[in-house]
């Protein structure tokens, strides 16, 4: 009764909105999180923000001094240098190798109102950045937060800081 005829041009445009439609589908029943981070693929599953506030938490109450850092950023690498002339032991976490790391940085904005890099803690608290760590160092103001750590994380008896160093995770 009815007779249809498509050409193939029609039936290949057909298919590929059909594919499209089914994928859109697909991505958004998923946390493209889970796919991407850091712009890196990887198989890990993705920590929630309130595991990533945790984390940061752990780390920093864990540990005397520690830098939240990106391996390219000047400031970052300015803050390491600091505590490596005074000789502090300190923990880096570096941003743009773990696999978190967007997470932990918008938890860290969360927690300290800024989300630029470094975010540098001593003690508990957020001291700021790398220019802070540095104006802090200056002033002679620096080493004093350092000392009133747990003996064990203070400096190195060597002089040289040790810069404990965790990237992915």
């Amino acid at each position: 009764m009815f007779k249809c005829i498509f050409r193939p041009a029609v039936i290949l445009q057909l298919a590929i909105i059909l594919m499209l439609i089914m994928s859109v589908q697909i991505v958004s029943s998923c946390d493209i999180f889970t796919f991407l981070r850091m712009g890196n693929f990887t198989s890990s599953t993705a920590l929630s923000s309130t595991s990533c506030v945790q984390y940061v938490r752990e780390m920093v109450s864990q540990n005397c001094v520690v830098i939240f850092s990106k391996t390219t950023c000047p400031y970052c690498k300015m803050a390491k240098n600091v505590f490596n002339e005074i000789g502090a032991n300190y923990k880096v976490i570096e941003l743009d190798e773990h696999n978190d790391g967007r997470r932990l940085q918008e938890a860290l904005a969360q927690m300290t109102g800024a989300r630029t890099v470094p975010r540098v803690f001593i003690n508990g608290n957020c001291i700021g950045g790398g220019s802070d760590t540095k104006q802090l160092h200056q002033q002679g103001r620096l080493l004093p937060l350092i000392q009133q750590c747990a003996p064990c994380c203070a400096t190195s008896s060597d002089g040289s800081g040790s810069g404990q160093f965790e990237s992915a995770k």
